[in-house]
C-alpha cells in the first residue's frame, strides 16, 4: 500500500469533506463519486448514474432487502437506491455537513437513514444487512482490514458487497509514487491507498469470496478534466472561491491542486479505480 506521508484521521477527513463541502456540489452534484462514460457520449449527470447502476447491479438488490452505504456522502446514491429498489437504506458519513444535508434532502417516508459514525467503529448489529456498498470511501480509512472484517460482521451470510475503489498502480515508477500517488493521499485526507491484489487479499481474509473485479479506470478518468475545468471557470467567475482559495484557514484548498494530479495519474496508468464484488461466505 502507498502510504500518505502524513496521517489522516476521521476529524481531519470530515473537515475536508466540510470546507469543501459547497465546491463539491457546485462542481460534480450531489453523487460526489466519479462518473462512468460507457457509450462516450453521456454527460457528466448520465456518466455519474451510470456508476451508480453498475453498483446496483452487481449488489443484486431486490424489495425488502436491508443496504448499508458506507461513506453514503451527501445521500444521493442512496435515496435513488431506496425510491427504485425499494431497500431499506442506512448511510454512514464522517461528515456532518454532509449528513445535514442528507437528512434535509430526504422525504421523510422515504426508507433512508442517514448518520455520522466512523465505519471502523461503527454501532451497526451483526448480520443486520443484506448488503453492502462503499462509493469511493475506503481510501479514507487507515485500516483496510478491518474495513472488510466489519463488512463481514454487518453482512448476513450469503450477503453481498461491491467497493468502487481509488488504486494504486501494482508497479509504480519512483516519480509516479513521489509526485501523484503521494501527493494525492497527503491532500485527498487518504491514510494511503492499496492495489488490487491487496484489496482481493483483505477481501479473502475477511470472508468473502471475490467474484468480480472490472478495472474501469479509462471510462472514469474523464471525471477529473471536468471538475477541473469547472473549478477553473467558477474561479474566474465568483470571488468566493478566489477567497476560499487565499484563505490559510481552509487547509483543503490544495485540493485544487489535487484534481490535476488525479487527472495525470490516470492519464499515466499510476493510479486504477476498481470495481469489486464479492460474497460473504
Amino acid at each position: 500500500m502507498i502510504s500518505s506521508t502524513q496521517p489522516a484521521t476521521r476529524d481531519d477527513v470530515a473537515r475536508h469533506y466540510d470546507q469543501l463541502d459547497r465546491f463539491y456540489r457546485e462542481i460534480w452534484g450531489d453523487h460526489v463519486h466519479h462518473g462512468l462514460w460507457i457509450t462516450g457520449r453521456e454527460t457528466s449527470e448520465e456518466a455519474t448514474r451510470n456508476l451508480m447502476d453498475a453498483v446496483v447491479a452487481k449488489a443484486r438488490l431486490s424489495p425488502g432487502m436491508e443496504l448499508c452505504d458506507v461513506g453514503c456522502g451527501y445521500g444521493h446514491t442512496s435515496r435513488i437506491i431506496a425510491t427504485e429498489q425499494l431497500v431499506k437504506v442506512t448511510g454512514l458519513t464522517v461528515s456532518p455537513a454532509q449528513q445535514r444535508y442528507a437528512v434535509s434532502a430526504t422525504p421523510p417516508d422515504l426508507p433512508a437513514t442517514f448518520l455520522v459514525e466512523d465505519w471502523l467503529h461503527n454501532e451497526r448489529p451483526t448480520a443486520a444487512f443484506d448488503a453492502l456498498i462503499a462509493i469511493e470511501s475506503t481510501e479514507h480509512m487507515a485500516d483496510k482490514a478491518r474495513v472488510f472484517s466489519e463488512a463481514a460482521r454487518v453482512l448476513k451470510p450469503g450477503g453481498r458487497m461491491v467497493i468502487c475503489a481509488w488504486l494504486a498502480n501494482e508497479t509504480l515508477k519512483p516519480w509516479q509514487h513521489r509526485h501523484l500517488i503521494e501527493p494525492i493521499c497527503r491532500e485527498g485526507r487518504m491514510p494511503g491507498l492499496g492495489t488490487q491484489t491487496e484489496y482481493t487479499s483483505w477481501m479473502t481474509s475477511a470472508g468473502f469470496q471475490v467474484e468480480d473485479v472490472q478495472d474501469v479506470s479509462p471510462q472514469v478518468s474523464r471525471t477529473w478534466p471536468i471538475c477541473a475545468w469547472r473549478f477553473i471557470l467558477r474561479t474566474l467567475r465568483r470571488p468566493s472561491y478566489i477567497r476560499f482559495l487565499l484563505d490559510p484557514k481552509n487547509d483543503n484548498r490544495i485540493f485544487a491542486l489535487t484534481m490535476l494530479r488525479l487527472w495525470l495519474a490516470y492519464h499515466t496508468g499510476a493510479m486504477r479505480y476498481v470495481i469489486f464484488s464479492a460474497t460473504k461466505s
